[in-house]
Formats: structure tokens, sequence, C-alpha cells
């Protein structure tokens, strides 16, 4: 973040979201009801499954678009390889894996780029469509809002569990299908105008997320812990084990800036801040729309469609966090 800050902004009345607000995707107005929708995203490897790990890497770069209320339309891969280490038939899996996810959105794959690298990556470059009157962004929230989860936490925890060899495979089955489950369910809200604020949970954990929404839309937000779901108890077991990745322990002390904690114990701080690969949306919902969009959610059936917490009044956009 401390790099892109030096970045000149750019000024174009076209640009309708940019860099500034810190959203998941870029958009960019083509015609009064027509915005494209842009993003990128790649990873290394979370899982020992090449198919299932292209399958999350797709997921998530897909989620940017549907955070904005978008649909995908076209996609490239973006691959990196030791292709003296990895053989084709691995990579031959990986792109697969992203391939089924891509036609599971109804998206079309028109190519992408590869180069020899030390460690494999993958992700893809996605751009999508979204009407600029329905948008869902980071500056959308109002206070009053319900604040609603779509997926339980913790990826980031048993995804390190797995690399040291301590996830259960209960854990890992769980962990897998969660993030493999596409964010479809965004587009949906946003076309109907039931939600016009929200964002992905990925890389910066829930709080980071929400923090960036709150300053965002000059707010703040409330959320109890307790109600925050998780993906298996397993988590704080590994938590418990320090099983805890780095991401997620600079997330926490970032979040430690901007949040007031009250009750909350150190494994459920570890917890929000957990970064996430391919997690749910965080929503910001009118209390009047609250039971319509739970019935959508339910009707996508999204991994979780929980009231975690509710959107405030503050100048200084912080977070409380209660048990």
């Amino acid at each position: 973040m401390q790099v892109l800050r030096q970045l000149p902004l750019v000024r174009d009345p076209n640009l309708l979201v940019g860099a500034a607000t810190a959203d998941d995707a870029g958009v960019y107005r083509i015609g009064r009801a027509r915005a494209l929708v842009q993003t990128v995203d790649f990873f290394t490897p979370i899982v020992d499954d090449p198919f299932v790990y292209g399958q999350i890497a797709a997921a998530n770069a897909l989620s940017d678009v549907y955070a904005m209320g978008g649909r995908p339309l076209t996609a490239m891969n973006l691959l990196g390889i030791p292709t003296t280490v990895v053989p084709p038939r691995i990579i031959n899996a990986i792109l697969r894996g992203g391939a089924a996810k891509v036609k599971e959105a109804g998206c079309v794959l028109v190519g992408g780029h590869t180069i020899r690298n030390p460690e494999p990556v993958y992700g893809l470059s996605v751009t999508g469509l979204v009407n600029p009157r329905r948008m869902m962004t980071n500056a959308g929230a109002r206070p009053g809002d319900w604040l609603v989860l779509t997926k339980p936490l913790g990826t980031g925890i048993i995804t390190t569990g797995i690399k040291r060899a301590l996830a259960s495979r209960a854990a890992i089955h769980k962990a897998v299908l969660s993030m493999c489950a596409l964010n479809l369910v965004g587009a949906e809200l946003a076309e109907r105008g039931l939600v016009r604020g929200g964002t992905d949970v990925t890389g910066y954990g829930l709080l980071g997320h929400l923090g960036s929404l709150c300053r965002s839309s000059g707010v703040g937000a409330e959320i109890g812990a307790s109600a925050v779901p998780v993906i298996s108890e397993d988590v704080f077991k590994l938590i418990a084990e320090d099983c805890i990745p780095g991401g997620s322990r600079e997330n926490l002390k970032t979040a430690n800036t901007f949040t007031n904690w009250n009750g909350v114990s150190v494994a459920q701080k570890h917890l929000l801040a957990d970064a996430q690969t391919s997690g749910g949306l965080l929503l910001c919902v009118r209390p009047r729309l609250l039971q319509q969009v739970l019935k959508v959610l339910k009707r996508y059936r999204t991994p979780c469609a929980i009231v975690i917490g509710r959107i405030v009044r503050s100048t200084e956009s912080r977070v409380r966090v209660d048990q």
C-alpha cells in the first residue's frame, strides 16, 4: 500500500472506481448503462491437488468482479512455472481447474501468458460488465446497514496447516469447498438494487477489508466476534499450535490501529484478521431489505448467510469488536 500511495492518481471522468477507494476491481464507463470491470489476481499453490489449486485461483480472481456487482465476460490465464521441475501433466491439471471455474461462471477464456518462474503461480485477468447505477463498492456503506457474511473464515490458517501437515482431512475438505464456491450472488444482489455497499474478504482479512470499506464510506462498524462463522473448529486448534500465516499476523497489527476490542480472545482476533483466499462477500444491507437479501443468499446456496454486525456513524471510521 505504501508503494501504491506514491503512484499518481488517474483523473478521467469515465473512471468510476480506481485505486483511491481500495476496491476489489477497477470500473470504467463505456456507456450510460455499461461499464467495464477489470481485475487481476494470482498466487502460489495452497493445496496439494493441482486441479483444485486451479479452481481456487480462478474462483478467487472471478470474485473481484462479483464483489463489484458485475458479471465476468472474459478471462486470461496468468501462469508462472518452473518447467524443469513441474511436469506437463501438472501444468495441464492447473489450467483445467481454472478453465472449469471460468466455464461455471459463464465466462469465456480467451488466452493468457506463461513465463518460467522459480515457483508455480497461477491466476486470471478478468474483464466483466456492470451497470454503473447498480454497482457495489467500498463507498456504498451507510449507517444502519447490517453486515452480512457469505462464507466462514479460516482458510489462511487451514492452508498453513496443510503446509505444516497439521490440518485434518475434514478441515481441508471444508476449506476447499468454500474456496471453490463462486460468489455469483454478488451480481444478482447488485442488479436487483438490494446491495450498494460491500466487498469480498480476501488477503487483508475480514477486519482489513471492513476497515477499508469504513474509510471509503466515511462510517464505522460494530461486529460480534462470536457471530462470525468459522469453517471448522479445528481452526482454533491450529491457532493454539501457532499455525498462523505471516500475512494474517501483519493484518492483525494493522487492524489494531483502527479496532477497539471488547472482551475478544487472542484466538478470535487472529481469526478476524486471517488472510482469506477466495473468501466470501461482506455485504452492507439496509434493514428493510435484509429478509430479501437473505432469501437470495439461500437460493444461491452460499456457504453461509450470517449477520455479524452493523454499520454505524463514526468520524474516525473505527471498528468496534465485541465478544
